[in-house]
């Protein structure tokens, strides 16, 4: 079982707490002299313009940070192309702390077509292109040229999936881990609440960073590896067939090395294989060499099987720490951190946040504060594990729960100091809707489980799916004086909804504002089992609750299903029985997006290496399709919107190369017409496209499938 984590608000505060909470975290030199400060221990830098909210991590980060007596300044969204704005607040005491912000810097930039993006929902006024390409690289360089010698710790979802050798979408390539190219000191993966406190009370006392090694959620770049560990060669766990042997960074290759008539004291660790492997191994001081950087670049297998290996050693419970060589460097990786306990995720949330953007902006409205400043997190974490999202890579799949107390009372503050606030709770929610509360029935199993999903390809028998605690918080969110509505915003987990199904009549009954959001993200068993979503009996198994409880309500409304386009595992015939699906259940898809293969996401390992990392890797194991070319990537796309005039010849076209013309015709059996409206877009006068029948068109937005997306913020990083 996991040993118990230091209470994270229960270190000796540092001096400078004296100087009590700041309004706002300061952005210049003025703030900082208007709060008695000369220095600031900590500036943070981020891609995100600066919202003091609890669903931005800057604010979160440095909230904590200034709970444990440390100045924290802010430079948001600086100018990179020169150094000036990173001067501005003078030389932290401590270290830089560089984010690319709440996304990923290249997902915020690029469509999954790798075309620019217009607009920034974290910047004010949308406007685009207020962050460089790989922010957190172009950051940590700029800090370095500004003040040099000063530390730099990054973190943030960023330098979260960049920990390791990682495949790039953008440049069609594996890129070294992000700590190489950054030249940072030390990455902090995940929530990193616990590992950076820790480490700057640490910093605080004059320890020297780079001799900070024992951060649970780090990970560091070291030129030799400590001897007192056991290192094995994690091919000789997960054998993906021959292997070219990397190097060994500490063998001596001078001409003038001695004859060794004995056998040297060890430089390196012990490094065993899976048959001379001593029993009884200490975990704790155990590590997995996963395959080096140069070798994952060259064979796709390996990458397949670094990735794997990586997902399997993701839960704080039973991981160990992983190892891999960049030339003649290490990367080493600490097991992730240990969850917030409930305490804990509740001062983190209930800190002397302002819930409002940085006044340095004015009138301006930044896009992801407007959604989510009447919203509500209430958990963190997803153990879900589905392949081409990234939340439980960052937060873990152990749920980390607020107090129902805790909750109330931000709906209260809400109520009483959010400018604008109607009386309408926009979200009670997190990476998913339904997951407050819901656990492992067994600590001893949960902290030795290796499974990749707690409901994949089905609900785990230890998985406690009682969601009556989260009715009881809905029925009480509703009765606080001057609360009028409390809506559920966030992703349904609808599989695990039908567990409960008094859950799903509260939440029709009075949750859903006309339309309810769920992604069974497909139809087809082919793609499901490659994103490791259920089937759709349990999608036909929620609609029939749906449609029950919302007519004995008396209220019309919809389900609103996502689906993904161009998955790993899709072939064309998948996308046309979508289609015929959607069309039979008269669904008319508004906007689309193909699949973005985000770095170390379970799918992006398909994508790249055509191998399945959800099974044993092997020369010989399964095979993964992925639809890549632009034009195949056009034409599933086109299948999910083939009521749009302007992808019909396309669809036509491959129609009839499937031996379907069958569905190309005028009837209401047919897919598409045969005939082409004149003009762009346009129809002839008089001509009906063919469509849902009349009451049930429910126009639906697919998701961005990248896993980055951050619904209102919360699933921004730390």
């Amino acid at each position: 079982m996991m040993q118990p984590a230091p209470d994270l608000f229960g270190y000796r505060r540092h001096w400078a707490h004296k100087f009590g909470p700041a309004p706002f975290l300061p952005m210049s030199r003025e703030e900082m002299e208007a709060l008695g400060w000369d220095s600031c221990d900590i500036i943070i830098v981020t891609g995100d313009a600066y919202v003091d909210h609890p669903s931005f991590g800057m604010a979160v980060i440095g909230r904590v940070l200034e709970a444990q007596g440390f100045r924290v300044g802010i430079i948001a969204q600086p100018d990179w192309n020169s150094v000036d704005d990173f001067m501005r607040l003078g030389p932290p005491r401590l270290y830089f702390g560089v984010t690319g912000g709440n996304m990923d810097s290249m997902v915020n930039r690029y469509t999954s077509e790798r075309r620019l993006r217009s607009d920034d929902a974290y910047t004010p006024g949308g406007e685009g292109g207020r962050r460089p390409d790989r922010a957190v690289i172009v950051y940590s360089q700029r800090c370095r040229e500004a003040f040099k010698g000063v530390p730099i710790v990054i973190g943030g979802i960023e330098a979260s999936l960049r920990r390791i050798a990682h495949f790039d979408y953008w440049q069609e390539k594996v890129r070294r881990s992000v700590l190489i190219d950054a030249k940072a000191d030390i990455l902090m993966f995940g929530n990193a609440e616990r590992a950076i406190v820790e480490l700057s009370h640490r910093l605080a006392t004059g320890e020297s960073i780079d001799r900070i090694d024992d951060l649970r959620g780090t990970a560091f770049v070291r030129r030799a590896l400590p001897a007192d560990w056991t290192l094995i060669d994690s091919t000789t766990v997960d054998q993906p067939g021959e292997v070219q042997p990397h190097p060994d960074p500490y063998l001596d290759t001078t001409n003038n090395a001695a004859p060794a008539a004995a056998p040297p004291t060890p430089v390196g660790p012990q490094v065993v294989t899976l048959h001379q492997r001593p029993k009884n191994l200490d975990r704790s001081r155990t590590a997995l060499r996963i395959p080096a950087f140069e070798q994952v670049r060259e064979d796709p297998v390996l990458y397949a099987h670094a990735s794997r290996v990586l997902h399997l050693e993701s839960n704080p419970g039973n991981a160990r720490a992983l190892v891999q060589a960049h030339g003649d460097r290490e990367v080493w990786i600490n097991p992730p951190p240990l969850p917030l306990r409930t305490p804990e995720l509740d001062k983190v949330f209930e800190l002397p946040y302002q819930r409002v953007p940085h006044p340095a902006y004015g009138d301006a409205k930044i896009p992801a504060y407007e959604m989510i400043r009447f919203s509500v997190n209430i958990m963190r974490g997803c153990f879900g594990g589905c392949s081409f999202c990234s939340i439980t890579e960052h937060e873990g799949r152990i749920i980390q729960n607020r107090s129902e107390h805790s909750i109330l009372r931000e709906i209260e503050n809400i109520r009483d100091h959010t400018p604008g606030f109607t009386g309408v709770i926009s979200d009670l929610g997190g990476p998913t809707a339904n997951m407050w509360r819901l656990h492992c029935k067994d600590p001893r199993i949960e902290s030795s489980c290796r499974r990749l999903s707690c409901v994949y390809p089905g609900i785990c028998d230890n998985l406690n799916t009682d969601q009556m605690p989260l009715v009881r918080l809905y029925r009480k969110a509703r009765e606080l004086p001057g609360i009028k509505r409390v809506l559920i915003a966030s992703g349904l987990r609808y599989d695990i909804a039908v567990e409960t199904p008094e859950y799903v009549r509260e939440l029709v009954t009075h949750h859903v504002g006309g339309y309810l959001k769920i992604a069974p993200e497909h139809t087809e068993q082919g793609p499901l089992s490659k994103m490791m979503k259920p089937g759709m009996g349990s999608y036909d198994r929620f609609k029939a609750m749906f449609d029950k409880y919302s007519k004995q309500a008396g209220k019309e409304q919809y389900l609103i299903p996502y689906f993904i386009a161009a998955h790993p595992g899709t072939t064309d015939q998948d996308m046309l029985n979508l289609a015929l699906w959607l069309k039979a259940n008269g669904f008319r898809a508004d906007q689309v997006q193909a699949f973005l293969p985000s770095p170390m996401a379970m799918a992006t390992t398909m994508w790249h290496s055509g191998r399945n990392p959800l099974k044993k890797i092997a020369r010989n194991s399964e095979q993964v399709f992925s639809p890549k070319g632009r034009r195949q990537r056009r034409l599933h796309k086109a299948f999910l919107r083939y009521h749009d005039p302007n992808n019909w010849p396309l669809l036509r076209e491959a129609l009839q190369a499937m031996g379907r013309s069958d569905l190309i015709g005028n009837g209401k059996r047919h897919l598409v017409p045969s005939f082409q409206p004149t003009g762009t877009g346009g129809r002839p006068e008089g001509a009906r496209t063919p469509g849902p029948r009349s009451g049930r068109n429910a126009t639906f937005r697919t998701q961005h499938t990248h896993g980055l997306k951050n619904r209102g913020g919360r699933r921004g990083p730390r």
